[in-house]
């Protein structure tokens, strides 16, 4: 019974990628998922540091979508539950703020977490990549 429940959710994640959408793990077993032609979604490993987050969006907008190295990744939705995994802590961004409607979140010097409007370079965002990995070790 339990089996077939777990089969069933998992068709279900799969049959709510659009269609030819794969899902992407970076090496640190960040796992981001296509929402949309716009949005993806970047759930993390394990409790979901803020480096983990946004090292999978710059990877997987570098690797998967051939964003360059200038191009900014904006937070659309802050941490709350995916939408293709059911997990409990997952981001959504996006490489289109225009499109997507999402605003320059109000900057300050004093910030804490990862809010929608929030934006990065794909290059400083890699710069989260080698962090989480000294964080590990």
């Amino acid at each position: 019974m339990m089996q077939n429940t777990l089969k069933a959710l998992s068709l279900s994640v799969l049959l709510a990628l659009p269609a030819g959408a794969q899902a992407f793990t970076t090496a640190r077993g960040v796992q981001v998922n296509p929402l949309t032609d716009l949005v993806f979604e970047v759930i993390p490993s394990g409790s979901g540091d803020l480096a983990g987050f946004w090292c999978g969006a710059s990877e997987y907008a570098r690797r998967e979508l051939g964003a360059g190295w200038t191009d900014k990744v904006y937070v659309l939705r802050e941490r709350g539950p995916s939408e293709t995994t059911g997990r409990r802590s997952a981001v959504h961004f996006t490489l289109y703020p225009e499109q997507t409607g999402v605003g320059p979140a109000p900057q300050g010097w004093l910030r804490f977490g990862i809010k929608a409007g929030d934006r990065m370079s794909i290059q400083s965002a890699r710069r989260h990549c080698d962090q989480s990995i000294v964080e590990e070790r």
